[in-house]
C-alpha cells in the first residue's frame, strides 16, 4: 500500500501498528547545495577535494563536486519530517540498523526519501519503529542512500 505523498501523524501506538507494512511518500525535495555541503565539511572537518573544491572535482571522477556520504545519510531526519511526525510526545532518532551508498549525490541534485514501515515494536513509554529508507536522486536510477533507520516514539513531552 502505496500512501501518497504528505505528513502521516501517529498519535497512538495503534497508529504505528497500522502503518506495519506500509510505504510512505516520497517525502519534499531538497537541494544539495555547494554552500551546504561546504558546511557540512566545515562541522566535521572533512575537506576533500571532491566535495569542497568546484574546480578540480570537475576534473575528477564525476565531473562535479558531490555531497558527502554522511551528509546525506544526516538529511534523513530532515526529510522524515515531510512523511512522518508525532501529534503527542517526542519522535526521535535511535540507530540504523544498516546503511549504504549506491550512488554519490552531486552538488545541484535534488534528494527526496521514500520509507517502507518494517517493524513497529512495543518500548517503555512508546514504540520503536523500524524504516527501509531509500533516497533518490532526481533523475537518477539508481539511490544515494538506503539504510535501515530506527525512531523511537516516546508518549512523553520535552521541556519547555
Amino acid at each position: 500500500m502505496t500512501e501518497p505523498a504528505g505528513l502521516v501523524q501517529i498519535s497512538s501506538t495503534d497508529d504505528a501498528v497500522r502503518l506495519l507494512g506500509r510505504e510512505l511518500g516520497p517525502s519534499d525535495w531538497m537541494e544539495v547545495t555547494q554552500e551546504n555541503v561546504d558546511l557540512f565539511g566545515r562541522s566535521v572537518d572533512d575537506w576533500h577535494w571532491a566535495h569542497n573544491d568546484p574546480e578540480r572535482a570537475a576534473r575528477g571522477l564525476f565531473g562535479t563536486p558531490i555531497a558527502h556520504a554522511h551528509m546525506t545519510l544526516a538529511s534523513l531526519p530532515h526529510l522524515r519530517e515531510s512523511l512522518l511526525t508525532v501529534s503527542s510526545g517526542e519522535f526521535m532518532f535511535y540507530g540504523y540498523n544498516r546503511v549504504r551508498f549506491p550512488k554519490p549525490v552531486p552538488v545541484g541534485a535534488r534528494i527526496r526519501m521514500h520509507v517502507v514501515v518494517t517493524a513497529v515494536d512495543p518500548i517503555e513509554f512508546g514504540e520503536q519503529l523500524t524504516l527501509d529508507v531509500r533516497v533518490e536522486i532526481e533523475g537518477e536510477e539508481r539511490p544515494g542512500c538506503v539504510a535501515q533507520a530506527v525512531w523511537r516514539h516516546y508518549y512523553v513531552d520535552a521541556p519547555e
